[in-house]
């Protein structure tokens, strides 16, 4: 979440920023004035209260010397009910504000392309050549059920469409890919993490996911838990509300888990095969690193992702996401 005080004090900026992540202007003008109108209620509430205090002991040494203070209480009755007045209102304001502020995206990098959409995303550089087939290319789920290692049928019978049973050698590719990936982040000092499969709604927030695709969750009903859209939930959140002492960073995590997704918004895209599942494994990479030193963390990342294809032999290419296809809480991917 972005710091309000940051907000203000580079408002222009921030302004024209958020503006290229589809953020309305208006929507920061509405912020800019809460926030004027919170400070003006702050200061005038914070008034009456020491001037309060400052009565009360005026009020208090009047008692003790037996000397009749019954306008100075019925003036403070006056101000406790005007504190009151205000402290609603700021409360208030401080919602609308919170309200604004957990909907903005990250700021973007520097570096990162202005754009609408994937269309305008960057290419920065390609490694192997994609095989070409002298026959007609299968896609995968129907690749899968001719080898009999996907089962769409039956997993859609024992729960529902977007489920599937692995079979045999598809089950054992799937484990085989998932160890291997770990193994080779293990190498590059990556502690392994077998996390908890649901998180509570904290948590959800920490990581950007609430408010803004509560929609796009699983939520266990009537509990404060969540099931996770992937490790890297309870991976960020490891550390929350502690202060890590920096000589102990960066520290690295790695951890393979089911990830659940609802996929609200996708209806009628991409919805056959294995891209748009509401249940699939996932291995995560996930860094705590000091500012200063967290964008050469990520191209190192980048580089520990692009050794798992490459010895797997898989052609790929390295995209640089325009301000209009990042995720929400990304400055830069």
């Amino acid at each position: 979440m972005l710091d309000l005080k940051r907000i203000r004090q580079n408002f222009d900026d921030v302004a024209k920023n958020l503006a290229n992540r589809g953020v309305k202007a208006e929507t920061l003008d509405q912020l800019k004035e809460l926030d004027v109108k919170r400070r003006d209620l702050l200061v005038k509430s914070e008034e009456l209260k020491a001037h309060r205090n400052v009565a009360s002991t005026a009020i208090a040494q009047a008692k003790r010397n037996k000397e009749d203070a019954s306008e100075q209480i019925a003036e403070m009755q006056k101000v406790s009910s005007q504190i009151k007045n205000l402290d609603a209102q700021l409360a208030e304001v401080d919602q609308e504000l919170n309200d604004i502020v957990v909907t903005l995206p990250n700021m973007p990098h520097a570096d990162v392309p202005v754009g609408a959409d994937e269309d305008d995303n960057v290419e920065v550089r390609r490694w192997g050549t994609p095989r070409k087939f002298d026959f007609d290319v299968k896609p995968h789920w129907d690749l899968g059920e001719d080898l009999d290692i996907l089962d769409w049928e039956r997993g859609a019978k024992v729960t529902g469409s977007r489920f599937l049973f692995y079979k045999g050698l598809g089950a054992r590719l799937e484990r085989a890919i998932y160890n291997f990936m770990l193994d080779e982040h293990a190498k590059e000092g990556y502690t392994e993490v077998i996390p908890p499969y649901m998180v509570n709604h904290d948590s959800m927030f920490g990581t950007g996911q609430y408010p803004k695709f509560k929609e796009d969750t699983f939520e266990l009903a009537d509990s404060d838990y969540v099931l996770i859209p992937t490790a890297e939930v309870p991976l960020t959140n490891y550390y929350r509300g502690e202060i890590i002492d920096g000589k102990d960073m960066p520290v690295y995590f790695t951890a393979m888990s089911p990830s659940f997704r609802s996929e609200a918004g996708s209806a009628g895209r991409d919805t056959r095969g294995l891209i748009r599942l509401h249940q699939f494994h996932k291995v995560e990479m996930v860094k705590f690193a000091k500012p200063e030193t967290s964008y050469d963390e990520l191209e190192k990342m980048t580089a520990n992702a692009e050794n798992i294809l490459q010895k797997l032999g898989l052609p790929y290419r390295v995209i640089t996401l325009c301000t209009g296809d990042m995720g929400f809480s990304a400055a830069k991917i």
